[in-house]
């Protein structure tokens, strides 16, 4: 698409700016992407590796007894219940949580590319720690480090992405952080179908191949130009300009850049981002920034995403059919996010958030409702083919809803809608709740399987119902609006127009 076109709002309220898309933004966000890449690959590959039974023998015997002695446990639903085994997936996401505050510091003072850059580092390391662990130690290690990184990239690359785009497509650039997550966990789907074939060391391929998206993360970002936004916040103001120029593929910027500008010299106003987040004014930003991450992992995606080979598994499924089923949900689940590509700049946000609730909510109770009829509350069972066949269909269909709804807009909405001069600190907040959720996801749904079974999916299914309430009566549309504008979005909202001052809403002088 040649640049020179005025981008038209859609008249979602924004303003019109002169520029289209060029190839530049397009390659440069492209790169900026791989830190989903990072995420996506760490959220497939620990699933496979812990169902794999060399893993299980070298680090969690016990474990592995238990399933072949059935001393503990006879039932379907308690297979893989272990506190350990659950802390080697979800120990990242703790120290990702913490990681993200230290980010949003770094991103702030030194650019987003440097915090980028530190997140691929990171994790490079824990990827290397992994591949070579000879105990539980190390692996936690190499998970901690990994955590580490995905903390940092998860803080900066969805607001590089933001700052880049021309608002108009900024919905279908930012979503490539998200296909960059989908991506990831298919090829870690692949990788674990391949080495659970090796007859020795099958793990530490799957566990070391982490260094490559993190080797590819590393080396994107220290070429990469920092963003315009970043650049004004440290007062490089004719750079900033001329980086503008070259990203929206015109001379003629001075109106986004004043907005811009504007936007920074308030931001420098702002002495104390945390505490300012929590006035009236951004109220908005805050509960969306905190909601939405929370909502998105209570959905309970990411049981599929951790513990899909675990789950079939579980259900009944072989070994080999336990990973083919998470590659094919996989698969799913990269073409419904190219979905989103199209779908989130043509029929907004809002609609995709709520298709996407309805759908996720049907699949849920569906296939709750097949593994109670099947396993009932003793857990003692088995599938047909044919069931295991339509359980497979509703989880295919469910990752389908939220890969193009709430999988790229919760990260996508959280980036967009915060104001310069809080975004760190907002990103900060999206991705901190995003990682304790996951946390407690990760360490507690096997177990949480064994205690409530079959009705634990009734429960994501009906946080899933009420979610979908929420965004219905309190998200408003923000396609197409661009990020300093916010606060016109916010001033026109029956509920949030409580919250908003005249002098929040960035450039209303030059209606007047």
């Amino acid at each position: 698409m040649a640049g020179g076109a005025f981008v038209s709002e859609g008249g979602s309220g924004g303003r019109d700016y002169e520029g289209g898309v060029t190839v530049f933004v397009v390659i440069t966000c492209m790169v900026g992407a791989m830190g989903g890449l990072l995420f996506g690959y760490d959220l497939g590959i620990s699933g496979g590796v812990t169902s794999m039974d060399e893993f299980l023998s070298k680090f969690f015997p016990q474990l592995e007894r238990q399933q072949k002695e059935k001393a503990t446990h006879d039932t379907a639903y308690c297979k893989f219940d272990d506190q350990k085994l659950q802390l080697f997936t979800s120990s990242l996401y703790l120290a990702a949580l913490v990681a993200s505050f230290v980010a949003s510091v770094v991103t702030r003072k030194y650019g987003r590319k440097v915090s980028m850059f530190t997140g691929g580092l990171a994790f490079l390391t824990g990827a290397l720690i992994n591949a070579f662990a000879i105990n539980v130690t190390m692996l936690i290690i190499g998970r901690l480090l990994l955590g580490v990184g995905v903390g940092f990239a998860n803080q900066s690359t969805p607001v590089y992405l933001s700052e880049m785009a021309p608002a108009k497509i900024r919905g279908a650039l930012n979503i490539c952080f998200q296909v960059a997550i989908t991506s990831g966990i298919l090829v870690a789907n692949l990788i674990n179908y391949g080495t659970s074939k090796m007859a020795q060391n099958g793990w530490r391929v799957s566990l070391g191949l982490a260094a490559v998206p993190a080797l590819l993360m590393v080396i994107g970002s220290f070429f990469l130009p920092d963003t315009p936004n970043s650049m004004l916040e440290r007062g490089k103001y004719e750079e900033a300009k001329q980086m503008l120029k070259k990203v929206r593929g015109t001379d003629n910027v001075d109106h986004e850049f004043q907005d811009i500008r504007e936007a920074c010299e308030a931001a420098k106003k702002v002495e104390h981002p945390w505490k300012n987040i929590m006035q009236s004014k951004y109220r908005p930003a805050l509960v969306f920034c905190s909601a939405i991450p929370f909502f998105q992992q209570i959905t309970g995606i990411n049981v599929i995403m951790f513990y899909a080979p675990v789950l079939f598994k579980t259900l009944g499924f072989g070994d080999d059919a336990s990973l083919m089923s998470a590659v094919i949900t996989g698969v799913v689940n990269v073409l419904a996010t190219f979905v989103s590509l199209y779908s989130a700049d043509r029929f907004g946000r809002r609609f995709l958030f709520l298709e996407g609730g309805i759908q996720m909510f049907i699949c849920q109770i569906l296939v709750g409702s097949f593994i109670g009829l099947k396993f009932g509350t003793t857990g003692t069972g088995t599938l047909t083919p044919a069931t295991a066949d339509w359980i497979l269909v509703f989880i295919c269909v469910y990752v389908a809803g939220f890969a193009w709804s709430w999988g790229p807009l919760g990260w996508l909405v959280p980036s967009e809608i915060c104001p310069l001069e809080i975004r760190p600190a907002g990103q900060a907040i999206n991705v901190s709740v995003n990682m304790f959720f996951t946390f407690l996801i990760g360490q507690f749904f096997l177990t949480m399987l064994c205690h409530m079974k079959f009705g634990l999916f009734y429960f994501f299914g009906g946080m899933v119902a009420i979610m979908t309430i929420f965004i219905y009566f309190l998200f408003p549309e923000t396609r197409g609006v661009p990020i300093e504008e916010m606060g016109r979005v916010w001033k026109q909202h029956w509920f949030w127009k409580n919250y908003i001052p005249d002098d929040a809403v960035i450039g209303a002088h030059d209606e007047n």
